[in-house]
Order: structure tokens, then C-alpha cells, then sequence
């Protein structure tokens, strides 16, 4: 990378923010003057507009470019041109990754999942995400692009077309450590890691990130947690009693506040594609209101440590664990049917519910699973590391359940790409007539490696910041502190830049 960088921010939703204070540091403290920035939200691109402290140049908004689509005529040939360049292998992709395209969500609310769009409104949306995010690369020209998360046409062509002009990437991923982020250059696995694991350092600093990933894992297997407080069960909406908290006066008033500023939004953005109808909010809501006061409770079965069983925890979704990270493994129902027929004789499969989907599902998902003959759906209030703790075998898309699972010493089975595939311990099914083979092979030949566990989680350790990023980025609202708390990731960030190699870190 040159000595005097351009970095670009993808500066998607609420995390503008705080990429924006990232920016604040590397120009504050690394001297970088050069930035631009492709903007989600209307909002997000007039505080940019009009702040003073960073100049991003020629900003383009993803709603206005959306946009431009009611007026684009379908142009195949460029389409099939784009895709011989950009496909992977195809163009669809692009388009199944966007939730609010494919499922017309965050617009409306899950379980709704009708896409809005015919399919050649979405072609053409596609082909002038592609022409603003090239355009928009040939002119700036950027060295490296910081994103947060792929959830977009646009971000996910970005991604892939600067990868392929050998533009840097700089992806901030979470780790399964706790208040520890990577920056990474690619979105499925941390690729400083990676390279530390299969070709580890050595030196007293080596030796001290051993030391500590040793510790991590006995303090977890001592105590249990689960990596992100806010997803436990004690933190969400698993029984109806907290389902309807809302009531209380004071959440009752803070929900009508959030309400007018809701009609305030789309009052003044009701074109852009983003902008949540306050009807349909209201719809929405009111419909899973009176889902939740009729309950599923009735429909969970008791858990049995004592018997055999495999564990399957259901992915909160839609969102970028199953659209972007196994995007041909999305119906978890039919997993589930597949890895319950895969089950040897005796066997259960208990399967879980993300604790931030209960309020959420219907109770014709759960039906559908209790079909299955050798299913037995849980509770959600139970600990999903206490059903881990006791099985003999964990299936999962993407999620934490593996990681949990590998540190507690079981086998595991994922259906997507996820950072810990790299691991021996773990075996990813790529096709599903292997799936009751890979099963017996996990149970019956499964040789668990401590020492390459222990290496891994000191490779995670060696290059990534110690920070509270998702406090910081959702549920910090003093401006001071919020900025101060994100100075390692910046440092991070900078390193893998090039801003500071000769800064240690």
C-alpha cells in the first residue's frame, strides 16, 4: 500500500457511526487524510454531509442508487458480461444475500418473506448497483475498503469486485472470544489467524497468547457462557411474561416515542426502500403480539440429558449467518429432517430455538419440526451450553453451538463456512447424501486435539483488539466514551492498513 492511502468505509445502517469515529482515529492519530465512503441510509449520508471532521469526498448513497432503477432499461448482455468478471459463479448471489430484496425485510417483519420486486425489477436493480459501485471504484480509487458486514447488493459486489481489482479488505469480524474483534480479508474466517495457526511465531509473546488461550478454555469449561450476553436466554424474550413487558409504563412510553419518530422518518424518506411503513410496523407488530399470547409452550418437550441425542440450535434469521455464510443451507427445517434421518438407532435430535427468535416465530415452524419422528423441541429458556454439554454430537449452519461444542470436547457438524472449519475436529457436509456418513464418522472415529484447539485460540488472540465493539456500536450513547472504547480496533485496523507497521501493537 502506498504512503498516503485512501481507505473507504461501507457505512451500512447504525454502524455509520462508529466507522465514522474509526475514521476519526486513523486520521487523528495515523495523520490519514484520504477517505471516501458508500453510504446505506439517507440519514446516515446527510450527517456525513454535514459533519466537519472527516472529508469523504464524493459520497454515494445506496438508497439513491436503488432508486435508479424504476428508470433503467434491462440490459442482458452487460448482465451476462458482469457475470463472466464479477459471477460467483452467477449473479445470484447478489441478490439472494439482501434481505430486504429477497424477503422485503427490514421493511416488514419476520415471518413475512414475499419478495415486492418481479424478477426483472431485481435484475435491473442489480445492474445499477453494478454500474454506481464500479463507477464509484474507478473513480475513487480506494487502496482498502473497512466493512462492518455484507448484507447488501451493493456491499457484497463491492466486496467482491475490489477483491478482484486487488483492492484490501478489511473486515471487522466478531471472535468467539469474548470483547475480541479481527479485521479480516475475507467475511467467512480470519485470515491473520489462519496464517498464524498453519505458520505460528515464536518468541515470549507467542508463548504469553498460549498461556492465555489455555486459561480461556479451562475458565470456560469451569464455567460455561455463552460468547454474546445479549443472545442468552436470560437477556431476551423467551416466555410470554417477558413478551409483554411492553405494557409496563415506562417501555409503553418509550415505544411511543419510537413510534412518532417512526412516522417523523417516513414522512420525510417514505421513497426510499429502507424507510419502514408505520402501518406495516403496526400490522406487523399487533400480529406477533397476539402470536405470542397464544404461546408455543404447549409444543416443547422435556429435556433428558441422560439419553442419547445430537443437538441442532436453530440461526436467527434472515441475516448474514445463513444468506451470506451458507447460502444453500438456509431451510433449517429441511437440516433438520436430514440430520435427524442421518441419527443412528436410539438417538434424539433436540433442537433449540435462538433465543432472539422467540417472539418472532410462528407456531406452524415448530409443528413442522415436531413431525419428525425422532425430533424433540426444547424449551429456549434452557441454556443452549447445558443441552451442548451433555450431547454426543452437534449439528449446526454457521453458529456459536460449534465453537461452544469444540470447546467442550464434541464433534461437530456444520452445513456452512464458518471461521472454525479450519479445525480437524470439525467436518462440514457439502452434500447431504454424505450427511449419515460424516454422523458416523463423528461419532464412532471423532479424535478430539486439544493442542491444535489451544494453538487456534492463541492465533485468535495474537490478531485480534480487545474491545466491547457491540456495546460500543449498539448501547453506548456517551459520544466521548464510545470513541476512547473503539482506539484498539482503529490501532487494528491500521495495522493491517499498512498505517502502522512499524507501530507495535
Amino acid at each position: 500500500m502506498n504512503s498516503n492511502p485512501k481507505i473507504c468505509f461501507y457505512l451500512q445502517r447504525n454502524y455509520a457511526y462508529t466507522g465514522h469515529l474509526l475514521a476519526l482515529w486513523l486520521q487523528e492519530k495515523y495523520g490519514l487524510k484520504n477517505f471516501c465512503a458508500y453510504v446505506g441510509l439517507r440519514r446516515i449520508y446527510t450527517f456525513l454531509s454535514t459533519q466537519k471532521e472527516i472529508n469523504y469526498g464524493d459520497m454515494v448513497l445506496d438508497e439513491d442508487v436503488y432508486a435508479r432503477y424504476h428508470n433503467e432499461a434491462l440490459d442482458l448482455p452487460y448482465l451476462k458480461k458482469l457475470e463472466k468478471e464479477f459471477g460467483i459463479p452467477n449473479l445470484w448471489p447478489y441478490l439472494t444475500v439482501d434481505r430486504t430484496i429477497m424477503f422485503n425485510q427490514a421493511a416488514r417483519e419476520y415471518p413475512y418473506n414475499t419478495p415486492v420486486l418481479s424478477h426483472e425489477e431485481m435484475l435491473r436493480i442489480l445492474q445499477v448497483a453494478a454500474k454506481a459501485v464500479i463507477a464509484f471504484l474507478d473513480k475513487e480509487k480506494p487502496d482498502a475498503i473497512v466493512f462492518s458486514s455484507i448484507g447488501a447488493v451493493s456491499s457484497l459486489l463491492m466486496y467482491h469486485i475490489a477483491k478482484k481489482r486487488g483492492i484490501k479488505i478489511l473486515h471487522i469480524l466478531t471472535t468467539p472470544l469474548k470483547d475480541r474483534f479481527a479485521v479480516s480479508e475475507t467475511f467467512d474466517t480470519f485470515t491473520g489467524a489462519d496464517a498464524l495457526f498453519k505458520h505460528p511465531a515464536s518468541g515470549e509473546a507467542r508463548k504469553e497468547y498460549v498461556e492465555e488461550a489455555k486459561k480461556i478454555i479451562e475458565d470456560f469449561r469451569l464455567s460455561p457462557h455463552p460468547y454474546n450476553e445479549y443472545s442468552s436466554p436470560k437477556r431476551q424474550q423467551v416466555s410470554r411474561t417477558k413478551q409483554f413487558r411492553f405494557l409496563l409504563p415506562a417501555r409503553a412510553l418509550h415505544s411511543i416515542s419510537c413510534f412518532v419518530e417512526l412516522v417523523v422518518e417516513y414522512s420525510k424518506h417514505r421513497g426510499d426502500y429502507t424507510v419502514l411503513s408505520p402501518w406495516n410496523f403496526l400490522k406487523d407488530r399487533t400480529k406477533r403480539k397476539l402470536r405470542n399470547l397464544y404461546g408455543v409452550s404447549d409444543l416443547y418437550d422435556t429435556f433428558d440429558p441422560r439419553l442419547p441425542y445430537a443437538f441442532f440450535a436453530l440461526h436467527f434469521e434472515p441475516e448474514q449467518s445463513l444468506l451470506l455464510l451458507a447460502p444453500f443451507a438456509q431451510d433449517q427445517i429441511h437440516l433438520i429432517k436430514q440430520a435427524a434421518k442421518s441419527l443412528p438407532v436410539g438417538y434424539s435430535l433436540y433442537v433449540k430455538e435462538h433465543p432472539e427468535m422467540v417472539a418472532y416465530r410462528p407456531r406452524s415452524y415448530y409443528k413442522e419440526l415436531r413431525k419428525i419422528p425422532n425430533v424433540k423441541l426444547i424449551s429456549p429458556a434452557i441454556e443452549g451450553l447445558t443441552v451442548i454439554a451433555g450431547a454426543k454430537l452437534i449439528f449446526t449452519v454457521t453458529g456459536s453451538a460449534g465453537w461452544e461444542g469444540l470447546l467442550l470436547k464434541k464433534p461437530v457438524i456444520v452445513f456452512g463456512n464458518q471461521f472454525y472449519n479450519n479445525l480437524s475436529m470439525v467436518k462440514k457436509c457439502r452434500d447431504l447424501e454424505t450427511l449419515p456418513y460424516l454422523v458416523k464418522e463423528q461419532l464412532e472415529g471423532f479424535h478430539y486435539d486439544e493442542k491444535e484447539l489451544i494453538s487456534f485460540t492463541a492465533a485468535i488472540l495474537e490478531d485480534s483488539a480487545s474491545l466491547p465493539f457491540i456495546h460500543i456500536w449498539e448501547h453506548e450513547t456517551d459520544e466521548v466514551k464510545k470513541k476512547q472504547g473503539l482506539e484498539p480496533l482503529a490501532d487494528l485496523i491500521a495495522k493491517k492498513s499498512g498505517l502502522a507497521q512499524d507501530k507495535q501493537l
